[in-house]
Order: structure tokens, then C-alpha cells, then sequence
């Protein structure tokens, strides 16, 4: 689950880590409010006025803008509400933006010159171990850094059954430069950004930038923050933070149906019993000359209802050109599967692309004769090469 910045911020200022702080408005007058609030709490002159969207790059974008007074807050705030913000990682379409985030301006003027980091946790799969990247090249595309000054990216493992050590903490404030109360200031900062990564159950935490202010502050500027599906169930005060018009509503509907779907943009649809089957199904679709244009995992108890759900679901898809339904029937009979196929079909009426049905496993003998009597415009399949000769068959 993705979360905004705003609520990024919220959970890392719980867990100690100091941050750029600010007020959510969702219209011009209530940023003007929180302009007037945060100069009052924070003795802020300038705000930063952001578009809270799930996606990077928002400043590329026209998304993130400095205001040096109240009417700036509220023209830039009105012209930022309500756009469709296209960054590099959103479709061309972009994303509406429907809230902003008022922030202090946290670049003032002092000692020394205030620079920025880069810094991310999260899991290193090919280790197992939870991993703290950073480099000194903050405020820029990582994958950037990566590619031309990969020697400027630092590491750094945590060993599970220990967490994160001091010394690792002063490394990391160490490797970028820093020396004296920023050297400290990092030393905490490290440290209680892990564990507000490691207690929140999340499988991201990316701060860009992070920010040594002109008097040796550290603070967290921006966060991207993605918390595990699976451990919401420990964080009840999380899953309020969702927001599902940040989602492919088609995912937010199967979701809700206790279906398993992830949207994709191919011409052959699917519906599939276990995630396993379903990814050899959307290889077969490729060698077919198809593409994929969904992962859909019915589960085990694909009956009428179910099914027709599914159906519902794939036909929103306008390029969808074809449906290939691939059930292996262990626990779920296949004469079960295919009489649910069958009623579905009836209940939504004409179907206007071709449906090719591979069924395999108990009864799968008595599901294709069922199928083929059915009288409908639905070809049936055992074998998988049948399957994708015939999907091979209507695309062509």
C-alpha cells in the first residue's frame, strides 16, 4: 500500500525522525490557512506548495512550487488542485491531484550551506536482509545516479537477527562527508528512520532528499513509503491512510470482490486458479502471438458468481480482444468450474469476444462435454498447446 508524502511524514515524526513539517489543504483557501498556521508555529517567510500523488518526479511536473507570500499560496495551490500531473512515472494521462501539501521552506540562509542526500531502506532480495542505500547525490533520479557516478551509491546490510548497529549508522554519516552536529544529527536520523521502516512493516522507505540544513539540521524533505499488504492486519491505523482514488479503480473492485488482479496492458485476458497456473498463462499467451492484458487469480472456488465477477471485470478492459480461461481442477471440480462458466455466461448476456475455456483435473471430461453443449460461443480445451492454438487462432 502506497501511501502520500504527508502521511509518510506522519508515521516517520512518530518514530522520531525529524521532518520538513507541513498541513494538507484541499482547496486554495484552506492552503492559505495553513500558510498562515505553519508561519505562526514554525516562523516560516516562504512555503512549499506540493502535490500530494502517488509518484515521483512531481517537481518535473509542475507539482512542487515555493510561494513567497499568501497570494502565491493560494494561486499556485488553485492551479495545482484539480491539474492532472504527468511525471516520469505516471501514465501519459498523469494523475488528478486532489490535495497539496503547505511546507516549510526549510532552505534558509545560515553557516554553511545546506546540502542534500539521498537515502532509501528496503529489502535486498538476493541477500535476504534489509538494506539502507544513500548517497551524496540527493534531489536526483537514483536510477540517474546509478548509471553515470555508480560510485557515489553507498550500501548498507543489516543483519536480521542484530538490526542496525552503531556503527553503521556513523559509517553512513561518515561515507557522506559529514562531520561534527550534522555527523550526530545523522547518526539519529539513520537510526530512527530504520526502525520506523523495520516496526511500520513496510517494504520501502525513500527519503529524497534528505536534507542538512544551513545550521546542521537533518530532516526528511520528501517520502515515498509503501507498507506491506500483508502486515496491515498489525496496523489498523495504517489501512485508514489508504487512498483508492491512487489506484487502478478496476484493482480496487476485484479487490473488494475477494479477487486477485493486476491490470495490464495486453489484448488477452485471463482467469486463472493460482498464481503459479496464471503466470504460465500469460507466457503461453506471449508465445500465441498475445499479449497478456491481466493477471486475474479466481482462487479455488471459481463458481457462478465468481466467475461472472471475473468476467465483469476483464470485459472493462476496451482491448481486450479475447478471454482464455486455464482452471486446473484439484480441490475445485472441473464440471463444477465449467456449469459456473456456463451460468455466468447466460446471466451477462452476449459476450462480443471469443472465450476459449482449458480445463484440466477432476472431471475434466464431463466440463468439456458440458461447454460443448452448452450451445454457447465458448470453445473448450484440455491440453495447453490446444489452448494456445486456438487463442492463437482468434487473434489471428
Amino acid at each position: 500500500m502506497n501511501l502520500h508524502e504527508y502521511q509518510g511524514k506522519e508515521i516517520l515524526n512518530s518514530f522520531g525522525v525529524e521532518i520538513q513539517r507541513g498541513i494538507v489543504a484541499t482547496t486554495p483557501q484552506e492552503a492559505v490557512e495553513a500558510a498562515k498556521k505553519l508561519t505562526e508555529d514554525t516562523g516560516t517567510g516562504w512555503h512549499v506548495i506540493k502535490a500530494q500523488v502517488h509518484a515521483g518526479g512531481r517537481g518535473k511536473g509542475g507539482g512542487v512550487k515555493l510561494a513567497k507570500n499568501l497570494q502565491e499560496v493560494e494561486d499556485i495551490s488553485g492551479k495545482i488542485i484539480g491539474m492532472n500531473l504527468v511525471t516520469p512515472q505516471t501514465s501519459a494521462e498523469g494523475k488528478k491531484v486532489h490535495q497539496v501539501l503547505v511546507a516549510e521552506d526549510v532552505y534558509y540562509p545560515g553557516d554553511s550551506e545546506p546540502e542534500e542526500y539521498y537515502m532509501g531502506v528496503l529489502l535486498n532480495r538476493s541477500t535476504g536482509r534489509n538494506m539502507i542505500m544513500y548517497s551524496t547525490e540527493g534531489g536526483m533520479d537514483i536510477e540517474t545516479v546509478a548509471e553515470e557516478t555508480p560510485h557515489l551509491i553507498f550500501t548498507e546490510e543489516i543483519d536480521p537477527a542484530v538490526g542496525l548497529l552503531g556503527f553503521q549508522a556513523r559509517r553512513i554519516a561518515f561515507n557522506l562527508g559529514l562531520s561534527g552536529k550534522a555527523f550526530k544529527e545523522m547518526t539519529k536520523f539513520v537510526s530512527a528512520l530504520y526502525k520506523a521502516y523495520s516496526e511500520s512493516d513496510s517494504s520501502l522507505f525513500e527519503i529524497n532528499p534528505v536534507l542538512k540544513t544551513s545550521d546542521d539540521r537533518i530532516i526528511a524533505v520528501d517520502a515515498k513509503v509503501s507498507i506491506d499488504d500483508n502486515a496491515l492486519y498489525r496496523h489498523k491505523d495504517y489501512v485508514a491512510m489508504r487512498d483508492k482514488r491512487e489506484e487502478n479503480p478496476i484493482e480496487v473492485e476485484a479487490g473488494e470482490k475477494g479477487l486477485n488482479y493486476v491490470d495490464l496492458d495486453g489484448n488477452v485476458g485471463c482467469m486463472v486458479n493460482g498464481a503459479g497456473l496464471a503466470m504460465a498463462t500469460m507466457d503461453l499467451i506471449k508465445q500465441a502471438g498475445g499479449e497478456p492484458a491481466n493477471f486475474l487469480d479466481v482462487g479455488g472456488t471459481a463458481d457462478a458468481e465468481r466467475v461472472e465477477a471475473a468476467f465483469h471485470l476483464i470485459l472493462k478492459d476496451p482491448n481486450v480482444k479475447a478471454i482464455l480461461v486455464n482452471i486446473f481442477g484439484g480441490i475445485v471440480r472441473c464440471d463444477r468450474v465449467a456449469q459456473g462458466i456456463v451460468d455466468a455466461y447466460k446471466n451477462m448476456g452476449t459476450i462480443n469476444v471469443p472465450i476459449i475455456v482449458r480445463l484440466q483435473g477432476t472431471n475434466a471430461d464431463i466440463a468439456k462435454e458440458l461447454i460443448d453443449s452448452s450451445g454457447l460461443d465458448v470453445q473448450s480445451a484440455i491440453e495447453f498447446q490446444e489452448a494456445a492454438d486456438k487463442v492463437k487462432a482468434v487473434l489471428a
